[in-house]
């Protein structure tokens, strides 16, 4: 089937709508003093949903990391975020309320909430930002206290070896000094006599007789033994001591010490290697990213997180503040404040009279034209005829060119 063609009718009866409906929206803006482009404001609207959203997931990741999610903490730590999130869809009507208010006060308030809102989106797109570095920093933070444990640790080697050293030797010559005393006591105790033996004999006081061994001791074999017994008790002890005392001295090694320090620098420089923060940070003050210090890091920190914040933060309120394109009233229009100087006003009343002089001999100049044939006046219409009796009246003329419509 083929293509019909359009119906000029409808053509013109779309295009007349069309063109009185944005001759209505204009009236209607110039009457109002603005107009809204919806587009724009929808973009805004877009960015402060993308931001309350970023920012309850990051408050959510923040409250699971340091909190437990069966415990009433973690919950807590989400409250206030849901409502740094309601105060976010503040800002793009405060932006809008700033250019089509006409009172002053009301603009004032407006901007000194839009002020608190970016406050609240600061805080917390500079939270997501820090969360973005904090595992990297977090790294090198654990790398470097690593690194300066093994250094110190190399440094006061040297102390520790002689001083596990020096208890070696004590212990080794408390157990020499012991080992002295037990062998002469041992030399005293098997040169004193053994026991004395006799045999006693006699009758009781009730008559009996009796008959039994004695054995005397040496009293000095008592004291010896006792003095023997000790110096092993004390012995055995130091031996402990000792034997502790030299596998703390073997564990201290130059060597050992030296090949940590050089693992933990190795894993220092792998951490900040992967820190992007470190390698702006280095770039910017002209310095190994090994070399750059923590206040360094902090105050580039500080520089990378609140700077984009700030412009997140006004981004939207500006695009609201930009889509809103104020025009001149019919008032505005009106008053422009004109002030009339006395020396114009002659020259104003002689260009009235000449213009009006003008006029006047244009319209004598049709009407004679009128008069003698030469032209047709515009508002000539034809002379209505009278239909026959019995004619049907003829239906009205369909003028294709002019389509009335009745206006609301």
């Amino acid at each position: 089937m083929g293509r019909q063609p359009p119906d000029r009718v409808v053509v013109r009866e779309k295009r007349a709508w069309t063109d009185e409906t944005d001759a209505w929206k204009q009236d209607r803006a110039i009457r109002k003093g603005y107009r809204i482009r919806w587009g724009y404001v929808a973009i805004a609207y877009l960015v402060e949903a993308l931001v309350i959203c970023t920012s309850l997931a990051g408050a959510w990741f923040f409250a699971e990391t340091y909190a437990n999610p069966n415990d009433q903490s973690f919950w807590f730590m989400l409250l206030a975020p849901i409502v740094y999130a309601a105060i976010e869809l503040c800002r793009v009507p405060l932006g809008i309320l700033i250019r089509v208010q006409r009172d002053w006060l009301i603009k004032s308030l407006a901007v000194i909430g839009i002020v608190m809102a970016a406050g609240v989106t600061t805080k917390s797109v500079s939270q997501l930002g820090e969360m973005m570095f904090h595992p990297r920093l977090a790294e090198a933070s654990k790398a470097r206290t690593v690194l300066k444990e093994a250094e110190a640790d190399r440094g006061t080697i040297d102390n520790r070896i002689a001083q596990a050293d020096a208890r070696v030797a004590q212990y080794a010559a408390e157990a020499a000094a012991l080992e002295k005393r037990t062998t002469e006591a041992s030399a005293q105790l098997a040169g004193l006599p053994g026991q004395r033996c006799e045999r006693l004999s006699g009758t009781n006081s009730r008559g009996k007789r009796y008959n039994y061994l004695r054995c005397v001791t040496d009293p000095r074999t008592a004291t010896i033994a006792g003095s023997l017994k000790s110096a092993g008790d004390e012995r055995a002890a130091v031996a402990r001591n000792l034997a502790e005392a030299r596998t703390a001295r073997a564990q201290l090694d130059r060597a050992a010490a030296d090949r940590r320090v050089t693992e933990a620098e190795g894993a220092y420089r792998d951490a900040v290697r992967r820190s992007q923060l470190h390698s702006f940070t280095a770039m910017v003050y002209g310095a190994d990213p090994v070399d750059v210090t923590d206040q360094q890091v902090h105050a580039f920190l500080r520089i990378f997180v609140f700077a984009p914040a700030l412009c997140a933060a006004f981004a939207s309120t500006l695009l609201a503040l930009c889509a809103v394109q104020v025009r001149r009233t019919y008032r505005d229009e009106d008053d422009l404040d004109a002030v009339m100087q006395a020396e114009g006003v002659p020259l104003l009343l002689n260009q009235l009279a000449e213009s009006r002089t003008v006029m006047n001999d244009a319209e004598r100049a049709v009407r004679e034209a009128v008069a003698s044939g030469a032209a047709i006046p515009l508002d000539q219409r034809r002379s209505p005829t009278v239909p026959q009796a019995g004619t049907p009246p003829a239906p009205p003329a369909r003028d294709d060119d002019r389509i009335e419509r009745p206006r609301p």
